[in-house]
C-alpha cells in the first residue's frame, strides 16, 4: 500500500461533538447519511448510505461534527466490516446513547451489494433486547 494512503488506524473520534440533550423524555433521532464514501481494501472508492437510529441519553449528536467525521473517511482504506465497527464504537463512546442502531447499505460492487447492521440493544453487544419489534430495516430506511 502506498505510504500516502491512510488506514483505519487513522480514523479518529476527535471530530465528534456532543451537545446536551434538551429533554429528559424518551425520543428517537433518525439520521441518514446518503453520501458515505471511503476507500475499500482494493483502494477503490466505495459508497454507502448510512442510517442511524439514535435514542439519546444525556448527549445528542451535533450534525456538523458528524459531517466532518464522515468526511475524514473519504481517503481511508478500510473494509466494510471494520468500518461499521469503528463507527459504532466511536458513536457509543462519545454520545453514550440509550440505543444506537447503524445500518450500512453499501452500493453494489462487482454485482454484489452488502448491508451491515449493528444494534446496541443486541444481547451480544451488551444490550437487553428491549426493541424486539425491529426486524430488518425500518420503513424509513427503505425510502431512498
Amino acid at each position: 500500500m502506498p505510504s500516502h494512503l491512510r488506514t483505519y488506524q487513522n480514523i479518529t473520534s476527535d471530530l465528534l461533538v456532543a451537545l446536551p440533550n434538551p429533554s429528559n423524555q424518551a425520543y428517537e433521532i433518525n439520521i441518514k447519511i446518503p453520501e458515505f464514501t471511503f476507500l475499500g481494501v482494493q483502494e477503490q472508492p466505495d459508497f454507502a448510505t448510512i442510517y442511524l437510529v439514535f435514542h439519546p441519553h444525556e448527549k445528542i449528536i451535533e450534525l456538523k461534527s458528524l459531517k466532518h467525521y464522515v468526511y475524514q473517511l473519504r481517503d481511508i482504506v478500510v473494509s466494510y466490516e471494520r468500518l461499521i465497527n469503528i463507527f459504532y464504537d466511536h458513536l457509543m463512546a462519545v454520545y453514550q446513547p440509550e440505543r444506537l442502531r447503524i445500518l450500512m447499505d453499501c452500493n453494489p460492487r462487482g454485482g454484489i451489494s452488502s448491508r451491515l447492521t449493528i444494534d446496541s440493544d443486541w444481547k451480544s453487544r451488551g444490550g437487553q433486547e428491549k426493541y424486539k419489534e425491529w426486524h430488518g430495516a425500518s420503513e424509513w430506511c427503505e425510502l431512498k
